[in-house]
């Protein structure tokens, strides 16, 4: 496995375009500061040694001798040792919301990108337990199985969006019956849903699919996002933002429905949170829920005793600044 040990050191890259475009800058000054000396073919005459080869070298030289530096700088890692590793925690899977009714506006900067920022935390909260992603409008869509790659997780959830879904809805109960077929059928006590959702245009056997579920073992915990009062859903039509709106013409306004979420997770054993409140008492909460319920072990390969070779970085980098220090400006003179 090859990692970078301190991979944000990486950004600093930015630095080789930057210095570049700033010399190239410094180039075009001098050549326009030469010109306005004389011409240029005969001022080349007057300084025989100069050559624009050399300048283009030393400046390869200098610009890649910095990237190696950078790049060994964050310290580039491999492992081929892999140990198994046992834990023990609850299987959780986050059902996330996508319909278009979540890109209203009355949770800013909208209740999708609230929730996905929910999610995220949630992802970092649970960590040490495996967590799986369901996304759902119309249908619902496996989009990670249960995973300890949080990363992978993480990464996902941020391109969560409507087009997503082939068609609109909330289909919480299809959501439901992905979450049960994800789990080991073995395991009766440490299954958890958390849904996600603004409760709106939900399917009528949500409740009955939630007690069914709750019968097999499963907890279901409900998070709405949006207000009671509601909010407008931006479209685009054509190259003009609008909002979507219903025969006759009405913008729609997309409430939250509370009642349903809540209903839901009583259903589910569980408990509702609202967005709104503070994610730190939310986290807390459902913490110490999960924490209450029966673990199982689950067996982890990681990989371990990383090595560093930042070193083998370094020493070009070093090679290519001493070439470019001892490199001279200007042609050695023919004997």
């Amino acid at each position: 496995m090859f990692r970078f040990e301190y991979i944000n050191y990486l950004s600093f890259l930015i630095l080789i375009p930057v210095l570049l475009a700033i010399i190239v800058v410094a180039w075009r000054f001098r050549k326009k500061a030469l010109e306005r000396l004389g011409n240029i073919d005969l001022l080349k005459r007057l300084m025989p040694g100069y050559s624009e080869k050399r300048q283009y070298l030393k400046t390869a030289l200098l610009l890649t001798g910095l990237a190696f530096l950078i790049v060994g700088w964050a310290n580039p890692q491999f492992s081929n040792k892999k140990e198994k590793v046992k834990r023990k925690g609850v299987d959780i899977y986050l059902a996330l919301d996508i319909s278009k009714s979540m890109l209203a506006e009355d949770v800013a900067p909208s209740r999708l990108e609230r929730a996905k920022r929910f999610a995220g935390n949630l992802l970092d909260e649970l960590a040490g337990n495996r967590i799986g992603m369901i996304y759902f409008a119309g249908n619902a869509y496996l989009q990670i199985p249960l995973t300890i790659d949080y990363a992978a997780a993480a990464a996902m959830l941020k391109s969560a969006n409507p087009n997503l879904a082939s068609s609109q809805g909330t289909a919480i109960g299809e959501a439901i019956d992905f979450a049960l077929k994800g789990f080991e059928i073995k395991d009766q006590q440490n299954k958890v849903l958390v849904i996600i959702s603004d409760g709106e245009n939900h399917d009528e056997d949500a409740i009955e699919k939630v007690k069914e579920a709750r019968s097999r073992g499963l907890l279901v915990f409900t998070a709405g996002v949006g207000t009671p009062e509601g909010g407008l859903i931006p479209v685009r039509n054509g190259n003009r933002e609008d909002y979507k709106r219903d025969e006759t013409g009405q913008p729609v306004k997309s409430q939250l429905n509370e009642e349903m979420l809540i209903n839901l997770a009583e259903a589910g054993g569980g408990i509702y949170f609202n967005l709104l409140e503070s994610e730190s008492k939310i986290f807390s909460t459902l913490k110490n829920q999960i924490e209450k319920m029966q673990k199982q072990e689950f067996e982890q390969r990681s990989f371990t005793s990383f090595e560093s070779y930042f070193q083998w970085l370094l020493l070009p980098a070093f090679l290519l600044f001493l070439i470019e220090f001892l490199l001279p400006n200007r042609k050695i003179a023919k004997v």
